[in-house]
Order: structure tokens, then C-alpha cells, then sequence
């Protein structure tokens, strides 16, 4: 057990709970069925404190990491502390390939999936609906096995907020692996943009547009083909294509970025941001993340725009991604496609605290709904309305977890206030 406080991946956050590094299923049992209060810790990429607890930390990263592929059912079964990276080279190897990345590839699979983490894409729905069972150590220390086509409420059990148990295996839809050619595109007007805004994120596989709000375009239009979908243009909605690869961020050098300037690769080397064998940053950034209804992304960029004096001095940059709609309860995107508003901000937490009121107060009539792991103010009551079956979730939790093992502060805030 490590008794030292230790910190998650941007640095802002010191937790509370020891951390104890199990490795295996039985240790994990045990450890769970002895404890008062425990929680499961992934890579540490959350904002705020919902991995914390009053108890202990557990980290899976050392137990079972095989990585079982069933070619028959054509999915994969790993650890819940498996990150994507590690997945994505190993799949490869073999000839398959995930729907879908999120920008970062360092994430852990369980970790992402309890948060409703996603990559871009119209068709892509987020991490979590590639999902089909998962294997959850229980408060009692005994092992769940759910699924997708047996399991009542399954849909409430995958963007879960680690508040259901420990989740020590996760099983995923596969296919055949696949080649991405990405470009990005610079100064993009926004009317342009906003004029045919459907077009421009359907335009290919995954668009992603990365902008400050300010001014009247927006910066880069990350642009990531599959089966030349998108086969590269001289322009694109007015923007110009990149001449050198380039990060999200100006000035910033392009070399821990994905390949760009449309050479193929595969699916592992282009549907993430960020490349495996680097860390972008660590310790200079704190991010939050806001989801609307895909019918109202035009007046939430908008309102945002009228922001920009606020927010630009708080900000490293902003992405605008679009996902698909899915049937997991606590997913933004449950029931409805989404665009997603995502701000890396800089590392002045107090005045990010300060203003993401202003930022929900703007977005709520556009039923804004937060990710989970990522700096928000919205309270369970407030939540309850953007979430329609969060009274359901809080009955599956009081089934499956009736001594509140697996809650903490965050989740008491956010979740179960009534």
C-alpha cells in the first residue's frame, strides 16, 4: 500500500485515499470484501475527485493483462486497467481494430468507459457502446459477470462512475483492422462553419474543430478519413489545408501528434490525437466538457463565442466534436446525438471554478449534460433533469451496493443528493 499522497495525471488534484496495487482477481476480491469504503483508480486522467474515496484506492494496472481476442464473436476481452494504447498496438497486430479512440490514447479501458469518454464521428458512438460484458468485483468481494445480451439494466451498468463495483475485465466489439489518412485544415470562417455545420462533421470518419473563440474562424479542422471517405480537398469550408503537421495548440511543435497531411496508416496511429510513445502534457492543463443535442450545437457555439473575452484568457484551446447517440444511461449521449464543447484550460483552477457557472448557465437551454471526469459545478438535482433515468441508476446502485462501498463526496454531490 502506498501511504504517500499522490496526485492524478494533471497535477491538480492530490487524493485523499491510500493507494494499493493488487495483482490479481483474488487480491482485488479480497481487498474489496475487507474495506469499508474502496474505489477503483485508473490513469489518473480525471479532473475532480470522482475516483477518490474515504477508504482505499485500487489500481489494476498490474493485475491479468492478457489480452484475449474471440475471433468467432469478433470481440476482445482485457483488464479493466488495460489502456487503450497498449490494446490498440495489440489488436493491430492481430488484424483488428476498435469503432473508434479517444484523443488521448494513455487512458485506461475501465476508467473511459465509466466516464462515457468517446472519440468524434457522427456514426461513432463513445467508448462505451463497444461494450458487450464486463466482470465486477461486488461489495462483498464476489464476481459479476454481465452482459449485453443477458443482463436486465446492462445499459446502466457501463457509464456506471466506478459506483457499482470494482470492474476487473471488460469484453468490446472488434472488426477488422483498417487504415486512416488524416488532415487538418486551418482558419476555417466560422460562418462557413456554422452555415453547414451537419456537412462539416459529417464530412468524413471523425472531424474534430479546435478553436480559442475568438475572431471569426476557427483554427484547425482535424479532418480523420476512413476508406477515402474523405479523400482530401483543396479547401474545406473555407479553411486551408496544412502545408506541415501541427498540434492543437499554435506554436506548439507537431511530433507527439498522430501523423497528418494525409498519409494512411493504421487505425492505431491516426484515430487518437496523441501518439502512444508520448505524453502530451502533464501538470499544465485542467479540462471540462460539456454535451448538447446535436439540434442545438449551432446555438451552443455560438453562445460560447459571445463568451470569448471570459473565457480566451483562461484557455489553452477549445475541440468541438460530434458523437452518436446511445442507450447507456449515464452517457452524455444517452438518447440523442451530441456535440461535444471541450476546454483545456490553463492551470488557474480557482478562476476555471469561478467561471463554469457563466459556461452552464449559457449552455442550459440547450439541455447541457458534463463529462463526468472533467471540472463541472452541476449538482444531482440540476443533473436529474439532463439525466432521465438517474433515478433508475440510483436504484441499480442501492441494489448492487447497499452499504454505498463504492460512493464517495463527488458521487454523494452529483449523483445520489436528493
Amino acid at each position: 500500500m502506498n501511504q504517500a499522497s499522490e496526485r492524478n495525471w494533471a497535477r491538480n488534484y492530490r487524493y485523499a485515499a491510500p493507494i494499493v496495487h493488487p495483482t490479481s482477481i483474488d487480491e482485488v476480491q479480497e481487498l474489496v470484501a475487507a474495506a469499508s469504503q474502496v474505489r477503483a483508480l485508473g490513469s489518473r486522467h480525471s479532473f475532480n475527485a470522482i475516483a477518490d474515496s474515504p477508504g482505499i484506492l485500487l489500481a489494476l494496472g498490474r493485475v491479468d493483462d492478457a489480452i484475449v481476442i474471440d475471433p468467432a464473436a469478433m470481440s476482445v476481452t482485457v483488464s479493466g486497467g488495460t489502456t487503450y494504447g497498449t490494446l490498440a498496438v495489440e489488436l493491430e497486430r492481430q488484424g483488428y481494430a476498435l469503432h473508434n479512440l479517444a484523443s488521448l490514447p494513455h487512458i485506461s479501458v475501465a476508467g473511459a468507459i465509466a466516464t462515457g469518454t468517446h472519440g468524434s464521428g457522427d456514426q461513432n458512438g463513445s467508448l462505451a457502446t463497444a461494450v458487450t460484458a464486463l466482470e465486477i468485483v461486488t461489495g462483498s468481494g464476489a464476481l459479476l459477470r454481465v452482459s449485453r445480451a443477458s443482463t436486465p439494466d446492462f445499459a446502466g451498468m457501463v457509464v456506471a462512475l466506478g459506483a457499482l463495483g470494482i470492474v476487473t475485465r471488460v469484453t468490446l466489439d472488434i472488426q477488422p483492422a483498417f487504415d486512416v489518412r488524416q488532415f487538418v485544415y486551418e482558419n476555417l470562417p466560422w460562418t462557413s462553419v456554422l452555415e453547414n455545420f451537419d456537412a462539416v462533421m459529417n464530412s468524413a470518419y471523425s472531424v474534430s474543430l479546435f478553436t480559442d473563440w475568438q475572431g471569426e474562424s476557427a483554427d484547425q479542422a482535424w479532418v480523420k478519413s476512413r476508406n477515402d471517405d474523405f479523400a482530401g480537398e483543396s479547401e474545406f469550408f473555407g479553411g486551408a489545408p496544412a502545408t506541415k503537421g501541427r498540434h492543437p495548440l499554435p506554436n506548439i511543435s507537431a511530433v507527439n501528434c498522430t501523423e497528418q497531411l494525409g498519409v494512411a496508416g493504421p487505425w492505431s496511429e491516426r484515430l487518437a490525437h496523441f501518439r502512444m510513445a508520448f505524453t502530451p502534457s502533464n501538470g499544465e492543463e485542467l479540462q471540462s466538457e460539456y454535451h448538447v443535442p446535436r439540434e442545438h450545437a449551432v446555438a451552443a457555439i455560438e453562445a460560447m463565442r459571445t463568451l470569448s473575452d471570459r473565457i480566451a484568457p483562461l484557455l489553452l484551446v477549445s475541440e468541438v466534436r460530434s458523437i452518436a447517440a446511445d442507450d447507456l444511461w449515464l452517457s452524455p449521449n444517452f438518447e440523442r446525438a451530441g456535440v461535444a464543447l471541450h476546454f483545456t484550460w490553463k492551470p488557474e483552477q480557482a478562476a476555471v471554478e469561478a467561471l463554469l457557472p457563466a459556461l452552464e448557465a449559457a449552455l442550459a437551454p440547450f439541455a447541457v449534460r458534463p463529462h463526468w471526469g472533467k471540472l463541472f459545478q452541476m449538482d444531482a438535482a440540476t443533473l436529474a433533469t439532463s439525466f432521465p433515468r438517474l433515478d433508475d441508476f440510483r436504484a441499480l446502485a442501492d441494489r448492487l451496493d447497499p452499504a454505498g462501498k463504492f460512493r464517495n463526496d463527488f458521487l454523494e454531490r452529483t449523483v445520489f443528493a436528493r
